[in-house]
């Protein structure tokens, strides 16, 4: 089980104080917080419930929640600088973003146009959307936002790529993309592989101005190869959303890729269910693809199912006309309204981070990196005051477990 800040196990970090289980089955767990108050305390307990309750032989849960003292606050901080020195090299995205990764086992379960049409519904929500192509041989992004290809799309600013922007709605909702659509013919193949392949997603990470983004969205390639195992060290806070449909094959297929997420420290944040039942204009429902492929894998991986999304033609046609569903008022485009609410208030909410461990740890670096000047001199001394959980202020309080 990840924490979904400091993107390490759980366990590891010394926040499983004890674990017990009945011969019937019962199993009671003490995990321990940096403080009581951390706002990502719902989160990490459902997750933890889940994977639990998920195991074969678990009959019942109970899961006691209590707050680490200053000596396990100061360990937890000590761990997660090496992390932050040792794993993961800078890149553009701000540490306030919510990294997630819309990734299938396989082809052709609609998992791009589950990535656009998740970012308009989250910039209807008045956020700032990032959305990362980083499928780079099979990029569709552009074509599906209704944006422009080829040589020439995406300008460069201080020797960096901008993103092209998009205003969604009324309010203050904004898309901001970057694809290899933008940068080659969509009808020319990309021919890479290895460090090539790795280093072009890392260029579209590091070397780009996303700016302040809420949300970061990348549509991953499908399967389980270099692009999902660089993206690991590149940004290890990432979070994966599964797409997967109703049959087992595609189900078993997009277990694999959460297996592959998890043997990287990658937080599994949940399941989308695409071309689930298909209903007529005559209102009779049919299961053209079978029926329960996602909630089978949410529950097999103690993830929850955080969206079904019908069968219907609007998909197809939205996507080929650049205009995602979830722009228009068809029956879809509530499906990802609710979709992203879920997202947006209880898979992956958008968390403050002004006095979590997130922002200690950069100003601990900082510190260190300046030197012995005044400046920052005070800056490492407050730096490792609150990294050892010294003081009562509600800025040296650390918010994330």
């Amino acid at each position: 089980m990840i924490d979904p800040e400091l993107g390490d196990d759980i366990v590891d970090l010394g926040m499983v104080r004890r674990a017990d289980v009945s011969p019937a089955g019962a199993v009671t767990v003490t995990i321990a917080l940096t403080i009581a108050g951390c706002p990502l305390r719902s989160q990490i307990e459902q997750d933890v419930r889940r994977r639990l309750e998920s195991l074969r032989g678990v009959t019942a849960v109970d899961l006691q929640v209590g707050q680490m003292d200053a000596e396990e606050r100061s360990a937890v901080m000590a761990r997660a600088r090496w992390k932050a020195r040792e794993d993961a090299p800078p890149t553009a995205v701000p540490p306030t973003a919510r990294v997630l990764a819309v990734a299938s086992g396989k082809g052709g379960v609609g998992k791009s146009s589950v990535t656009v049409n998740l970012a308009v519904a989250l910039a209807l929500r008045g956020h700032t959307v990032g959305v990362l192509d980083a499928d780079i041989w099979g990029f569709s992004v552009p074509r599906l936002l209704g944006m422009g290809s080829g040589a020439g799309g995406v300008e460069a600013r201080g020797g960096k790529m901008v993103p092209l922007e998009r205003r969604v709605g009324d309010g203050d909702g904004l898309l901001r993309v970057l694809s290899m659509g933008f940068l080659a013919d969509e009808d020319t193949a990309i021919m890479w592989r290895g460090l090539v392949l790795n280093r072009a997603v890392q260029q579209f990470l590091q070397d780009a101005h996303w700016g302040d983004v809420d949300y970061l969205l990348l549509d991953l390639p499908p399967g389980t190869g270099d692009v999902q195992m660089g993206l690991a060290r590149l940004l290890p806070r990432t979070e994966l959303l599964l797409v997967t449909t109703p049959p087992l094959a595609a189900q078993k297929v997009a277990a694999r890729a959460a297996d592959m997420a998890r043997r990287g420290y990658l937080r599994v944040a949940g399941v989308v269910e695409n071309m689930s039942d298909f209903t007529c204009e005559h209102g009779g429902v049919y299961a053209m693809f079978g029926s329960g492929g996602g909630e089978r894998l949410a529950s097999d991986l103690g993830v929850p199912l955080v969206g079904s999304i019908p069968l219907h033609p609007d998909m197809a046609a939205a996507g080929d006309a650049g205009t995602p569903v979830a722009f228009g008022d068809g029956p879809l485009a509530p499906v990802f309204a609710e979709l992203a609410r879920v997202v947006a208030e209880e898979v992956a909410p958008v968390v403050e981070t002004s006095a979590c461990t997130a922002r200690l740890v950069e100003r601990v670096e900082a510190a260190v990196a300046a030197g012995t000047t005044g400046a920052a001199e005070t800056d490492a001394g407050a730096g490792a005051e609150m990294a050892q959980g010294a003081g009562t202020g509600s800025q040296r309080q650390l918010s994330s477990g």
